[in-house]
């Protein structure tokens, strides 16, 4: 083999690592780009979470008891009502 062989090698072998080091990159689970538009009944809702700092969006995913992932704004007081809600029937 002829270096100019082994030198395409070594590049490709770095091209191919570089790319499943991209791939791997540590980031947030879930995050929320549009917020639900209507307000949600707390009955219907089972679970939250807060979605990640790093997420462009301060966002709660409301989790309801059919298991469908609602985004809803954290700052509105229904939202606040319902996770306290939630947060006294875990309790």
């Amino acid at each position: 083999m002829g270096t100019g062989h082994i030198l395409l090698l070594c590049l490709l072998g770095a091209a191919l690592f570089s790319s499943v080091i991209c791939t791997n990159a540590i980031g947030p689970d879930k995050c929320c780009f549009k917020y639900y538009p209507r307000r949600l009944n707390k009955n219907l809702v089972s679970s939250y979470v807060v979605t990640d700092e790093r997420c462009q969006k301060p966002a709660v995913i409301l989790i309801t008891k059919k298991g469908r992932d609602i985004c809803a704004d954290p700052n509105l007081s229904w939202v606040e009502n319902i996770m306290k809600s939630v947060d006294e029937n875990t309790l």
